[in-house]
């Protein structure tokens, strides 16, 4: 039986499958195929037909999708309703109340989630200590609840101040609607993510309202469509936060999607990083729309507590520190008003796609830029026939009006792309005190080889790793995965005089919700390993770090290392830590994780590894490739014949089956045991006199 990974992205829709059963190289199934926007289903199950697979054969299905981003991104979904407390209606539109450009006077604010007109109010209050200040006016609220009915709205949305200490004023409201419309769904924030901050919980609780129904038919489609395929396998869906959870549980948990795709990336970092010991990496994935990048340290993605999908629209479920900016082979190239060369947001995605596919688009892109300096195969590894012609005419279009050769504004294309890249991996390590010179990059993507090498010299890393799985790498990660629940809630207490087992109670009691998540997504009891952090801060800051606490019972001797745990955390992230100042706990964090998928019986080495025959011929073409200006005759390798141990120096072009890597002047690529490539910059390596550096014989 299949354990597949599939992961829909914004112009590509990617399968990686590994059967247990078989043996050698029929071990591993990969397609890529053309997303469908305007049904994601259909793409999906293009990609089984293009890998060879009767879904009957599939055991577990793990699904990375951008079904969730894009709804809210485009504000594609029903409508929801918002209740709240009196006083507090505007919560979602003026935020924190920030401005993103200090001094642009025309700066525009986002659309909130929920219109104003759909924002109701209801007489109510709790204190912070969760005592009742005003009861809930019931008259109030039924008269809400019945207007909400009258304008046939299902998808609802429940966030009382102070509800993150009580939920039961939340709770009754709930009550009260459900008389009036019994099949409404409902998100309640105390439900939801119990925190203090209310912007963040009140956006929360508002995305997965307003994604219930969103989420809930997508799934529900894809489940039908399998089963009229025959398939009876075990569907999955990737997480924000690196795990996986069954789809059942994705329809009620919806806002934890927001990165699903990308997160699937991490875990194939994660695989590698077990694989290879190598501890600091960071994982980029460069798409048809999309650059994303993240930073893993001991095998693990960094997390983040406020991730912000739009600028004040915070969601605060714990999820990977993924940075991903308008960066990818579908990016469009154009020139803004002050003349100069820009590359994105704005991209061509799969439908019409680049002026080189043939399909309508005529704009230049990324990808157009790579087929005229030559890096990119004409057939895109046999998939299609680009048009080269295309390519060039849509470049003409900006190298006309900015005076260069069609060619030297396609390598400033790329050029400006891959800063764009380096920028965004600046946020995942300098912002976050990481020094990238002490990384890895991981370069996945179909496109993600094409810029490898340009995008960590402009970040400043000299080590580069692209896995013989990198266009298919969020699959790959997809079929790798665990199923992992963060539950969450706020317990704010100095460390100085707290009682011990006050804490140990109630970290007792997350952990008993997150055994039950687990083991309603099929993780067997004995299976499930749990984990304990809290958010800390010094009393008085505004912000906490995630600050691991010891399971069991808690005591005096424990909460004194938790607090120098905090000091040692705070000092990696911030440069300071002081033991003057008070600890204090805000929210507690218990993460469970369980294992469905066999990641262990992956052998890469025997399945993608290189040969050890170091005599084999991995050059099957030459092609005309153009650098700095200069047009080189370089060698195409294919990376099924590539050796172990065997060295190949740039300029060159290794071709996989689902990406094409380049390696420009003076970089030099080396192949180890997996089929994996490590690239660094070969005058590095020279000055420890190992190498040679690269010549201009091959100039044209």
């Amino acid at each position: 039986m299949l354990q597949v990974g599939i992961d829909v992205g914004g112009t590509f829709t990617d399968l990686f499958a590994w059967d247990e059963q078989a043996t050698g190289t029929n071990r591993v199934r990969t397609a890529k195929v053309l997303t469908t926007p305007n049904d994601p289903v259909i793409g999906f199950m293009n990609a089984f037909s293009s890998a060879g697979i009767d879904p009957s054969e599939i055991s577990t299905i793990i699904h990375g999708t951008t079904i969730g981003t894009n709804a809210l991104l485009e504000r594609k979904y029903p409508e929801p309703a918002l209740v709240t407390t009196a006083g507090f209606r505007d919560t979602l539109e003026i935020g924190r109340q920030r401005r993103r450009y200090l001094y642009d006077p025309y700066q525009v604010k986002s659309r909130p989630l929920i219109s104003r007109s759909q924002r109701f109010t209801v007489s109510e209050k709790l204190g912070a200590d969760g005592k009742t200040v005003k009861p809930l006016d019931r008259e109030e609220a039924i008269r809400v609840a019945e207007h909400i009915a009258s304008l046939g709205v299902k998808n609802i949305a429940i966030a009382f101040i102070n509800s993150y200490v009580s939920g039961r004023h939340e709770q009754e409201m709930r009550d009260i609607i459900l008389e009036r419309i019994p099949d409404a769904r409902i998100a309640l924030s105390s439900e939801t993510r119990p925190k203090i901050r209310e912007l963040g919980r009140f956006v929360t609780t508002a995305t997965r309202a307003a994604l219930f129904p969103v989420v809930s038919d997508y799934f529900t489609r894809l489940e039908d469509c399998l089963a009229e395929a025959g398939s009876t396998a075990k569907l999955f869906i990737v997480k924000s936060n690196g795990g996986m959870m069954r789809s059942s549980t994705a329809k009620e948990r919806p806002e934890e999607l927001i990165a699903s795709g990308p997160a699937g990336g991490v875990a194939a970092g994660a695989f590698l990083s077990n694989l290879l010991n190598t501890q600091n990496m960071i994982v980029t994935d460069v798409g048809g729309t999309s650059f994303e990048a993240c930073l893993m340290e001991n095998g693990r993605g960094l997390i983040t507590d406020e991730y912000e999908f739009e600028w004040e629209m915070p969601i605060i479920a714990p999820m990977l520190d993924i940075r991903s900016i308008g960066a990818g082979g579908g990016s469009i190239a154009w020139i803004d008003q002050g003349g100069s060369l820009r590359v994105g947001p704005q991209s061509a995605g799969a439908d019409p796609g680049p002026a080189c596919y043939g399909r309508g688009g005529s704009r230049p892109t990324v990808t157009d830029a790579n087929l005229v300096l030559g890096r990119l195969n004409q057939t895109l590894s046999g998939k299609f026939q680009l048009d080269y012609d295309a390519a060039v005419a849509a470049i003409s279009t900006l190298a006309e009006p900015l005076g260069l050769s069609v060619l030297d504004c396609a390598e400033g294309i790329i050029e400006i792309v891959c800063e764009n890249m380096a920028g965004a991996i600046r946020m995942v390590s300098t912002d976050r005190g990481r020094d990238p010179r002490d990384q890895t990059l991981v370069a996945f993507g179909g496109a993600g080889g094409l810029h490898a090498y340009r995008v960590a010299e402009a970040a400043g890393i000299n080590r580069i790793l692209i896995p013989p799985f990198a266009g298919v790498a969020c699959a790959f990660g997809a079929a790798t995965m665990e199923v992992r629940h963060d539950l969450e809630a706020t317990f704010y207490a100095p460390v100085k005089g707290l009682s011990p087992s006050e804490l140990t109670l109630a970290f007792t009691k997350l952990e008993k919700e997150c055994h039950e998540l687990l083991e309603n997504d099929g993780i067997k009891p004995e299976k499930i390993t749990l984990e304990r952090n809290a958010l800390m801060r010094y009393i008085g800051q505004s912000y906490e770090v995630a600050t691991p606490v010891p399971n069991g019972e808690l005591n005096t001797s424990i909460l004194d290392e938790i607090a120098i745990a905090f000091h040692e955390v705070h000092e990696r992230e911030y440069g300071v830590s002081s033991e003057s100042f008070g600890v204090a706990f805000v929210t507690l964090r218990v993460t469970g994780y369980g294992q469905i998928v066999r990641t262990e019986s992956i052998d890469l080495e025997a399945v993608m590894g290189a040969s050890n025959q170091i005599n084999a011929l991995s050059v099957k073409d030459h092609r005309k490739v153009y650098f700095g200006g200069k047009h080189y005759k370089v060698e195409v390798h294919d990376h099924t014949l590539l050796c172990n141990g065997q060295q190949i120096n740039g300029p060159a072009i290794i071709e996989q089956a689902d990406s094409e890597i380049v390696l420009p002047l003076n970089a030099l690529a080396q192949i180890d045991k997996y089929g994996n490539i490590i690239i660094t910059n070969e005058e590095q390596v020279n000055q420890n006199g190992s190498y040679v550096t690269t010549t201009e014989e091959g100039v044209l």
